[in-house]
């Protein structure tokens, strides 16, 4: 397994070095990690934006760390991102609210939801729902660990 993580992801990153207490589920998690990196149907900048979103939500440095440059190579500004500066886009400010109502409420309003899956369509939504759960099982795995 630890040959498998750093195969995938280069070292064995601090969520994995946790998880790694847990083979079996950090199989899996690192299974899930890979398909929402480089299997979803979403925009890199869709998907980086809520990414950084979550970690934002979470309070969680190693989420907003971790994707900054993957995010900027998306063309995501993080540091509008965190002023929640009037440079975002409509659909940026759409997808941020849909992660923010998440995150703070886990559920998103009938009028969020309607907003989101008109821009990523049912699909996207889903996808959009797995990846806020993906980096919030981390935040917490991180969080609970004191190494948030």
């Amino acid at each position: 397994m630890f040959d498998r993580i750093v195969e995938s992801r280069g070292s064995v990153l601090r969520p994995f070095e946790l998880l790694m207490h847990s083979p079996a589920m950090a199989d899996k998690v690192a299974d899930l990690g890979h398909v929402i990196r480089f299997d979803s149907h979403l925009a890199d900048a869709d998907r980086e934006l809520v990414t950084l979103a979550t970690g934002r939500a979470h309070g969680c440095t190693f989420v907003w760390e971790s994707h900054l440059e993957t995010a900027r190579t998306a063309g995501i500004d993080p540091e509008a991102l965190l002023a929640a500066d009037e440079t975002l886009s409509a659909r940026e400010k759409t997808l941020v609210a849909f992660v923010d109502e998440l995150c703070a409420t886990g559920a998103v309003s009938d009028a969020t939801f309607q907003a989101v899956d008109d821009l990523v369509g049912t699909q996207g939504i889903v996808e959009l729902i797995l990846t806020v759960g993906y980096y919030t099982m981390l935040a917490y795995t991180m969080s609970a660990s004191g190494a948030c």
